[in-house]
């Protein structure tokens, strides 16, 4: 019976082995998670100030409104299963202008808004208020209006499968009183927004600690 013996070659190989693999399993595992799951943004805008400030790391819920296959750059979710609740911050995927040739005229982008109408009904925004079905809205969370109010919108109706979003930031925000498509699809909604776990400008301004670790309302 002839020994095999096992070479220094063969006993690197298997050390890089036992090294790499675990390594590929917790990258598919992230991956999966990620993809499906919860996934991290980084606030760029002041959109949403006060509720998000720029600089804000943030975690959203992926499984909030639908399922996500971990499939990258995939704009819907596989199957839906919900509807935002009013005055939800969601991250979502809008649909972009084209050209006459049928391009995109600018990038894809993920943006970050809350909602305020939900579908079928009736949004409009003058004056600095806000009306459902006719009825002022009374919003629990903070919004600011700095211009005194700059875009008014409707009455529009918000059709099946969609929502009418707004950023807390009024006058600083490019949301769905001004884009040509007014209403974002409910498949194209990644998951709610419902943790801050970090702001970068911590190393510049302290005040920032108290940001850590809160949850998004």
């Amino acid at each position: 019976m002839t020994e095999k013996r096992l070479t220094a070659q063969d006993s690197s190989n298997n050390q890089l082995r036992e090294f790499i693999v675990p390594i590929i399993q917790i990258l598919l595992f992230v991956f999966i998670i990620r993809m499906s799951l919860v996934e991290p943004f980084k606030i760029p805008s002041e959109s949403m100030v006060p509720t998000l400030l720029v600089g804000d790391h943030i975690l959203v819920n992926k499984l909030s409104y639908g399922f996500w296959l971990p499939i990258p750059f995939r704009k819907t979710n596989a199957y839906q299963f919900d509807i935002p609740e009013r005055g939800a911050v969601v991250v979502f995927t809008r649909n972009l202008p084209k050209d006459e040739d049928g391009e995109y005229l600018e990038e894809d982008i993920n943006l970050i808004k809350r909602v305020i109408a939900l579908p079928g009904e009736t949004i409009q925004v003058t004056s600095k208020k806000v009306w459902i079905n006719g009825k002022e809205l009374t919003e629990p969370w903070t919004t600011l209006w700095l211009s005194g109010g700059n875009k008014d919108f409707g009455p529009e109706t918000v059709p099946d499968g969609q929502v009418f979003v707004m950023g807390d930031n009024r006058d600083r925000s490019r949301d769905s009183r001004f884009w040509s498509e007014h209403f974002v699809p409910i498949n194209q909604i990644k998951g709610r927004a419902f943790f801050i776990y970090f702001n970068s400008r911590v190393f510049g301004d302290g005040d920032y600690l108290k940001r850590f670790f809160s949850i998004i309302r």
